[in-house]
């Protein structure tokens, strides 16, 4: 492979204030040329902030930006793009009715209005050459799996000349696999002295594995980082969280009980109308996590939507607790069913509405719980403050809008609304998406109570860590169908994730 020169990129005392916030404060941070470089921290400690910056997408209040030694003015992307430096982006950015090649030649700023595709096809085949990697350049975007739309984004950067690139949360949509191939390609043109890295990640094991630095960021400071291989994942957590408190990892006890939810030869229509998910057998029973791993779109979606209501089943049954379940309102009370979906903020809450409105959505007119025919504010009041202590609520007031809450915060609310009683079935959707160390820690706990105090729980994730620290049997959804089945005694991540990856 031909080889280009990789960018040293150094901000110094970069400070971003909006108001009388500071978002980022005196950050100086040193990503050396050909370097793979971790960027840690939990949500808002200013990450997104200082990358946005960066590229040019702020402009910081104070501080510089040196590009290889040199002081530079990035007043906005274009002028990023023209020092060399691209960002790959946590959602995909390609157009996907156009097939990989003509992504790549309309990506550029001097794509020809007429293209000469001989042309262009000889000089893309020629830069092809020069990469560690290959994409079908003539498959239409939406028929490439994730892991080729991934390298597609990050093959579009170096043929735009880009030798610095940050990659945020890049393997959130991959199986392991796939984020091992990714990110050891990366690592690769780093090596080769090709490529510089900035990586925004959670996932301490992408750190450990593919890193060379680490730079650790919290509450909008720089707090500390160095070699990777200096520092353990308990002292980058310490870093990340400083002298927060969260849950400790719940351990597993109880046993096993009776079958709680069954889903027998189950079809419903997936979202495009065109095809069906079939599931024929799943059973959860009280007192276990049964985790359902999957890449985004094999039908997870559809399922949930059918367990709680929002899809009609063309046919097969759903029963919880030998009885028929449709998921209506009285049926899901009565049976003790509970909900968290994924993105609680927009699928289980009103947003413009109270903290203390939405703790009180499920039981505001029930008469067993002391309601009924007219609200009581005043013990609505108590019983949303209780629960805001019990599950560590963060937020200005109980009046506050529930969307003005972190998105932790949120999931401790609708966790904290959903698990305020006896609840002997929970069906729970990508519930740490997206959220820091402390909240994950916190939520997860809260999971494998809820599991140790007798609950079934369906968990539906489509991080694979999660699903192998929370789950007792692991079942993988493909195409619409359960692919495999394994007890977590057993479980090998490499099989899981051939039967995600639909080729095992």
């Amino acid at each position: 492979m031909k080889k280009q020169p990789a960018i040293g990129v150094e901000t110094l005392h970069m400070t971003m204030r909006f108001g009388n916030f500071t978002a980022l404060d005196d950050v100086s941070i040193n990503i050396t040329p050909g370097s793979f470089h971790a960027l840690l921290g939990e949500n808002g400690a200013g990450k997104s902030t200082l990358v946005k910056c960066m590229m040019g997408f702020y402009q910081p209040t104070e501080g510089q930006m040196m590009v290889q030694g040199h002081e530079v003015s990035i007043p906005d992307p274009k002028a990023a793009h023209a020092h060399g430096l691209g960002m790959v982006y946590q959602h995909f950015t390609l157009v996907p009715s156009l097939t990989a090649a003509e992504n790549l030649v309309i990506a550029r700023e001097d794509a020809p209005h007429r293209i000469d595709w001989k042309k262009e096809r000889k000089a893309l085949d020629a830069f092809m050459a020069t990469m560690p990697f290959n994409v079908p350049l003539d498959q239409p975007v939406n028929r490439l799996a994730a892991g080729e739309k991934q390298k597609l984004e990050l093959l579009k950067q170096l043929y735009l000349g880009r030798h610095f690139l940050i990659l945020d949360e890049p393997t959130s949509v991959l199986t392991p696999d796939e984020a091992t191939e990714l990110l050891g390609m990366v690592r690769d043109l780093t090596q080769s002295g090709a490529l510089t890295c900035l990586m925004i990640t959670h996932k301490f094991r992408e750190v450990t594995a593919f890193a060379d630095e680490v730079s650790i960021l919290r509450r909008g400071k720089h707090v500390g980082g160095g070699k990777v291989s200096d520092l353990t994942t308990d002292e980058m957590a310490a870093l990340m969280i400083g002298d927060k408190s969260f849950a400790r990892k719940a351990d597993r006890s109880g046993v096993r009980g009776d079958c709680v939810l069954s889903v027998q030869n189950a079809v419903a229509p997936d979202r495009s109308g065109l095809k069906s998910i079939q599931i024929d057998d799943l059973k959860v029973a009280a007192g276990e996590v049964v985790g359902i791993a999957g890449i985004s779109g094999n039908g997870q979606m559809e399922l949930l939507e059918t367990l709680t209501g929002q899809r009609p089943l063309q046919s097969g049954t759903v029963t919880v607790k030998s009885e028929p379940f449709h998921a209506t309102r009285s049926e899901a009370r009565n049976q003790k069913v509970r909900y968290v979906p994924e993105e609680p903020l927009h699928n289980a809450n009103a947003p413009k509405m109270s903290v203390l409105n939405n703790l009180m959505f499920r039981n505001f007119d029930n008469k067993a719980d002391g309601f009924g025919l007219w609200l009581n504010k005043r013990k609505m009041a108590s019983r949303a403050a209780d629960l805001v202590d019990a599950f560590n609520v963060k937020m200005a007031s109980l009046e506050s809008p529930i969307a003005s809450l972190s998105g932790g915060n949120v999931q401790r609310a609708t966790l904290a609304r959903e698990l305020s009683d006896e609840v002997d079935l929970l069906i729970i959707s990508n519930p740490c998406f997206g959220l820091d160390f402390s909240a994950v820690a916190d939520i997860r706990a809260r999971i494998m109570a809820a599991r140790n105090s007798g609950a079934a729980v369906l968990l539906i994730s489509e991080d694979l860590d999660e699903i192998l620290e929370l789950s007792d049997r692991v079942l993988v959804m493909s195409e619409g169908r359960i692919s495999y089945e394994t007890p977590i005694e057993t479980a090998d991540i490499g099989v899981i994730g051939g039967h995600m990856a639909g080729h095992a």
